[in-house]
């Protein structure tokens, strides 16, 4: 079977701080970490122009290493609504500029990123990062940890989403249904 090298662009969402990290790379071969950073949004603006800030900022992104896949943490649930609408406002524009360009979009989990990185789905963010670090060939862990966390998602989603796509792609091939 021939790997395939797929570019991820992992989104850690939120409103104040939105990580983004593209990765690109192949189950099996080392991960190359193309780009990586965190997108700002001031607290004082109103939310509209917020989500458009991130909005423009996730474009260019996009148009810049042009990815495969978007892969983006899901929303889970906290105790604090008004982060849980910002987490879910900015993963939907993170959707809805991967969707503008035809790119694929993949949701994971905390616990299944954190699993797929560090082997335990409990793992703190210190371990994901170090991890990470580890992973990509990196000197040091990167910060904040909402970048740390975005390059997370897309060795997630190169590791496990690429699985997924290569056994449902092997099973439809096969007849066989899921």
């Amino acid at each position: 079977m021939v790997s395939t090298t797929v570019t991820v662009l992992g989104v850690d969402p939120g409103l104040t701080r939105c990580g983004v990290g593209v990765v690109r790379g192949s189950v099996g071969r080392p991960l190359d970490l193309l780009a990586v950073g965190v997108v700002r949004t001031p607290a004082d603006l109103d939310v509209a122009r917020r989500l458009h800030l991130l909005e423009q900022s996730l474009e260019a992104r996009v148009v810049e290493h042009r990815p495969d896949v978007v892969a983006v943490e899901r929303v889970f649930s906290q105790h604090n609504v008004r982060t849980v609408m910002g987490t879910a406002q900015a993963s939907a524009v993170a959707m809805l500029v991967a969707a503008r360009h035809g790119v694929p979009v993949h949701l994971h989990t905390p616990s299944e990123v954190k699993a797929a990185v560090t082997g335990s789905g409990r793992a703190d963010k210190d371990q994901v990062a170090q991890m990470v670090a580890r992973v990509l060939r990196l000197a040091a862990p990167p910060r904040p940890a909402d970048a740390a966390d975005a390059l997370a998602i897309a060795i997630c989603h190169l590791w496990r989403g690429s699985a997924s796509d290569r056994l449902a792609q092997a099973a439809a091939a096969a007849g066989v249904r899921r």
